[in-house]
């Protein structure tokens, strides 16, 4: 009995759990999912400082300048940020201070220069805007303050947050390294010669590709329609991977080997086949803990079956809590329309922004390698529903 769709992911992230964690450099952390809370070390900044060049006071002594009145006051000096010297402010007297200098002790504002008058030995204020224009100690970053949350997808801003608290390496989950086995006696290795009836391989190309765009390393291998040479395949790339994706071989033909021969290596099927088109063909399963993943051979069954089953599984092997396409609304341009209401129907298409909700302009559901790497975005008809008129607004998954 197939399953739906969403029985069907749901299954396969049940199964899967996230691999080791690993430490890395802050730059190397960025785009990984965090596999331990972190908490600020320090404080940031780590004293008030300035937000400007101006000239530190006592507010309440320059609260009432105007041009026409200004408050004249001392010039004890000047501070620059970094600086580990400290001018004490007194009632009558200013600090000159640059952005990022520390408050000198006694003042608790900063004049921004453009409202003062600077003299050779003093000053005179001649206007004060709020705010007083000081970055209070911990501002930033408050020490034992958690700032990085287990599961956590870390931005290249939040590394900047990370150093400035203290961090300088970061506990991830390891991203996975997945194998990619082409399975056909038509399939060519790209590169080598190309004979009539061969056809090169680039279903495990794309798929390769995809893997590379979220960080993870692949190694791909080619195996011929036989048994023997398929075990041997599997064998070696489940050794050497943390997850294995076959193409090819997944249905139920005279050469359709992949299902037998990871039942006779043990696997431990959880599905194969769903009620989603194209990509029905589709199949999952644990060998020795690791994921497999079974696709068809078909470029749109092939792409389809990994980016709603196989790409979430592994995107949840390296720590993704909601693992998937982005998505973001979108229009229909066009309506919707297959036939079988018991199954999601999936469109591969492209985005139009016109005025700010972009349009979805659907291919034809037999599309082939040409239009698939035109593709922006997919949008499907859920189960229980046969049809979307055209200007509907739904959710889409983004090909970003």
């Amino acid at each position: 009995m197939s399953l739906g769709l969403k029985a069907a992911l749901r299954l396969t992230l049940e199964n899967i759990t996230p691999l080791s964690k690993e430490n890395v450099s802050l730059v190397d952390c960025v785009d990984r999912i965090a596999a331990s809370d972190l908490y600020a070390l320090v404080d940031s900044p780590s004293m008030d400082s300035s937000r400007k060049d101006g000239f530190a006071v006592i507010s309440h002594e320059v609260a009432n300048a105007t041009p026409e009145k200004p408050v004249p006051l001392q010039l004890l000096g000047s501070m620059a940020a970094g600086g580990e010297k400290d001018i004490q402010v007194k009632p009558g007297t200013t600090v000159r201070v640059l952005t990022g200098a520390r408050i000198p002790t006694g003042a608790d504002a900063v004049v921004a220069e453009e409202y003062a008058k600077k003299g050779n030995s003093d000053v005179l204020v001649e206007s004060f805007a709020e705010p007083k224009n000081v970055l209070r100690r911990g501002s930033d970053v408050t020490m034992g303050k958690c700032i990085l949350r287990t599961g956590q997808l870390i931005s290249p801003a939040m590394t900047g947050l990370l150093a400035a608290a203290g961090h300088s390496v970061v506990p991830v989950f390891r991203n996975p390294i997945v194998g990619m086995l082409g399975t056909g006696d038509e399939i060519v290795e790209p590169g080598n010669t190309l004979t009539e009836g061969k056809l090169y391989a680039s279903n495990i190309m794309t798929l390769a590709g995809w893997c590379h765009r979220y960080g993870m390393k692949s190694r791909m291998a080619i195996v011929k329609d036989d048994p023997e040479a398929l075990l041997c395949a599997l064998k070696n790339l489940a050794d050497e991977t943390d997850a294995v994706i076959t193409s090819g071989g997944a249905w139920m033909g005279d050469h359709d080997l992949v299902a037998h021969v990871l039942e006779g290596m043990g696997w431990k099927k959880v599905f194969h086949r769903i009620r989603m088109g194209p990509g029905k063909a589709v199949g999952f399963g644990m060998l020795d803990k690791k994921p497999v993943f079974i696709l068809a051979g078909g470029p749109p069954s092939n792409l389809m079956g990994f980016l709603q089953i196989a790409l979430p599984g592994i995107l949840a092997l390296s720590g993704h809590k909601d693992p998937g396409l982005p998505r973001i609304s979108a229009r229909l341009a066009s309506e919707l329309a297959e036939g079988e209401s018991d199954w999601t129907d999936f469109f591969f298409g492209t985005l139009e922004w016109i005025d700010g909700l972009p349009d979805f302009h659907p291919m034809n559901k037999r599309s082939r390698l040409n239009s698939l790497a035109k593709a922006t975005a997919v949008a499907s008809i859920p189960e229980g529903k046969d049809y979307l008129p055209a200007g509907s607004v739904i959710s889409v998954q983004w090909l970003k």
